[in-house]
């Protein structure tokens, strides 16, 4: 079940219902709503069918029982490729893009028989993450697809793709989630958040369930609360953004720091809209500024406990105008 997503699941479905779909399908929405799941979930359904043995359920679920979602979900399926960033073995840190020979290893897939099912998947995720040579290559092989070939592409920033890449696909828009579908998802997979700081995370998140369950993992709550007081009360004394800093500048902080990245930025959003005149002013330049900065400090290995105390600043120039400091 892909929770807050019915559309796109009912869209995908009926054109697999009638075996009359497009081969490319561009999964467009925002971080974290659901898309990367629904290409599994679509894909176990394309290779169960096509495999068999048949079953009844609705849309693009698939028993958990089946044969082929065993093999899916081990990573093993003979016809089905999962493109994504590949790890570095000496730094264990993800390489920035997707490679264009990952992108070759998956023509040289197409060119074998399939050996389940009638039918193939291949899902790329995210196709933002393609390396221009990668972009090129994936094109051409969207541009002469062989048959029975199903292509998932997540995206994040369908703007941003080649326009000739996103004019072979058919687009499904993934939306932000609703609070509903917020809470029932936190519920399930973070039991332990009590019922105060789970919609503190829904606030927070933006709609986007795969901010919340890190948010709610890592206890960002408090950071939260540290950030939204440099935005509303400033820090003439530089302690709040410092201790920020230092907080987030230990090695053992890493998965806090870069989620402090995607925060930051979307908490002056929100505060934004609250705001008006000068105040808001203030506040959209510093989303700006803000969010450069923590696109820019991860490609650039800056270092986190500076890239904290610059954030800071920035949040603290929403409450205290540059013109007013002492």
């Amino acid at each position: 079940m892909i929770a807050g997503q019915d559309k796109a699941v009912e869209q995908f479905a009926s054109a697999w219902g009638s075996r009359k779909l497009h081969h490319a399908w561009l999964l467009a929405g925002p971080k974290g709503v659901g898309k990367a799941s629904f290409a599994h979930a679509a894909a176990r359904r394309v290779l169960a069918d096509g495999a068999g043995p048949a079953f009844d359920a609705p849309g693009i679920e698939t028993p958990d029982d089946h044969p082929i979602v065993k093999l899916v979900e081990a990573g093993s399926h003979p016809d089905m490729r999962w493109l994504q960033r590949l790890e570095n073995e000496k730094t264990g840190n993800l390489a920035r893009n997707i490679s264009v020979d990952q992108v070759r290893e998956l023509g040289e897939f197409l060119t074998l028989t399939s050996a389940l099912s009638p039918w193939r998947v291949a899902v790329i995720d995210t196709v933002d993450e393609l390396e221009p040579s990668g972009a090129n290559a994936l094109l051409k092989i969207l541009e002469e697809p062989p048959a029975n070939m199903i292509f998932f592409l997540v995206s994040h920033a369908p703007g941003r793709l080649l326009p000739t890449i996103r004019s072979r696909c058919r687009r499904l828009e993934f939306q932000p989630l609703g609070d509903d579908a917020m809470a029932s998802i936190l519920e399930a997979q973070a039991p332990d958040v009590s019922a105060a700081e789970r919609q503190k995370i829904i606030a927070m998140s933006f709609g986007s369930a795969g901010r919340a369950l890190a948010f709610a993992e890592l206890g960002l709550a408090k950071l939260e609360d540290a950030a939204l007081a440099i935005l509303r009360q400033g820090d003439p004394t530089n302690a709040r953004r410092s201790d920020l800093a230092i907080e987030l500048g230990k090695k053992a902080a890493a998965e806090r720091y870069a989620a402090f990245l995607d925060l930051a930025p979307a908490l002056i959003a929100r505060e934004a809209k609250r705001l008006d005149g000068g105040s808001r002013e203030r506040a959209l330049d510093a989303y700006v500024k803000a969010r450069e900065l923590a696109v820019v400090a991860p490609r650039l290995s800056l270092d986190p406990a500076a890239t904290v105390f610059q954030i800071g600043g920035i949040l603290a120039d929403v409450a205290e105008p540059a013109s007013l400091k002492p």
